[in-house]
């Protein structure tokens, strides 16, 4: 009796399709000498304010997931002349995030899905994605982006001047090593439950040099062999257990950093958990932080905000014809308007600095 075959491969794969190599994509949507210098600027100016050489504090504002590309570039136009007012106190930063980490199902951000329908045009987002930030660039505003699928900063990477690691994937070995390599600084977020020590084990072993499988430039499978990226650094965010911003919580962040002979300045983040997840509640969180820095602290070298064009969230429901422009499909954000006000009220309450990279940015 013959032997009977059994599939033992790809039984649940539906299908494959190839991506383009991000060499062609780079070529196709092109980085200008200016906006690469402009790039190169805005990292060196965030690398001086993490060494504590630059006394000014980041500001990353911005929607919290990006799904349109002209409310997007709206937002930049709008915020970059206030970037450029507060300049010598702060440093503002667009956040630009494709990539959505999701507990159980969802949207999962413009990169999976740009056309907000589940047709998962991959390709199509990658090179949105880079066609945005390109856009911002060119505005005038670095970007800040999550780097969730290791495939994707090959894609992008050159446009971005500041990453995180988000609370679900800091602990992960994966994301770890991608960090060991990204050419940029890179936030690592205290975990779900507020555990500090899954991001302090994380920026540990992003420092180190570590090889891994990844894509080159050419899109081919191929071993990643990488020094490490010793400008890693904590987001403070909450967790279920309650808030992490006040200053018992940054007094102990500091004393966790310093044990582990890491630099103890981070950032926190206004939003999440620290605003127990009612976005309306963001500006209490930024107030206080601010407050504590203008007071002396400073371990706290920025903040975080979630902001889109108008307050508030929708529901994807019958896809993108359906939806109110400049209102975000994931967390609920402040408004630009309340965004401006807070970015001016901290300016004023933030002592002036001379810094030594001032003119970066």
């Amino acid at each position: 009796m013959a032997s009977e075959r059994h599939p033992l491969q790809d039984i649940n794969i539906l299908n494959t399709i190839s991506l383009t190599p991000p060499v062609e994509l780079k070529q196709e949507v092109c980085l200008s000498r200016d906006g690469a210098k402009a790039v190169y600027q805005a990292r060196e100016a965030v690398r001086a304010i993490l060494r504590g050489e630059d006394r000014r504090v980041i500001a990353i504002v911005g929607p919290c997931s990006i799904h349109n590309r002209d409310s997007a570039v709206e937002y930049a136009e709008k915020l970059s002349p206030l970037a450029e007012e507060v300049r010598d106190r702060m440093v503002v930063i667009m956040r630009v995030y494709f990539e959505k980490p999701r507990t159980t199902v969802g949207w999962k951000g413009l990169i999976n899905d740009p056309h907000l329908n589940g047709t998962f045009d991959m390709s199509g987002g990658l090179k949105l994605a880079r066609e945005i930030l390109l856009d911002i660039t060119e505005v005038g505003l670095p970007a800040a982006t999550e780097m969730l699928e290791p495939i994707t900063p090959q894609y992008i990477a050159d446009l971005v001047t500041l990453a995180s690691i988000g609370a679900r994937t800091t602990e992960s070995p994966t994301h770890r090593q991608m960090a060991s390599g990204l050419s940029m600084p890179v936030g690592f977020k205290n975990s779900t439950e507020g555990s500090l020590e899954v991001a302090i084990n994380a920026m540990e072993a992003a420092r180190a040099p570590h090889t891994f499988l990844g894509i080159d430039h050419a899109g081919k499978t191929c071993m990643v062999n990488t020094r490490g990226n010793d400008m890693g650094h904590l987001i403070l965010r909450g967790g279920r257990l309650g808030t992490n911003y006040d200053a018992d919580s940054l007094a102990k962040a500091s004393r966790m950093l310093a044990a582990a002979k890491l630099p103890p300045r981070f950032v926190v983040d206004c939003s999440h958990a620290n605003s127990n997840k009612d976005y309306a509640k963001q500006s209490i969180a930024w107030n206080d932080v601010v407050a504590q820095r203008a007071a002396g602290n400073e371990t706290i070298v920025g903040l975080m905000l979630e902001s889109n064009l108008r307050a508030g969230k929708q529901g994807l429901g019958e896809g993108s014809s359906a939806l109110e422009y400049g209102v975000s499909i994931t967390d609920g954000c402040i408004s630009l308007e309340e965004t401006e006000d807070l970015l001016r009220s901290a300016y004023e309450a933030l002592e002036e600095t001379t810094a030594t990279s001032g003119d970066a940015v």
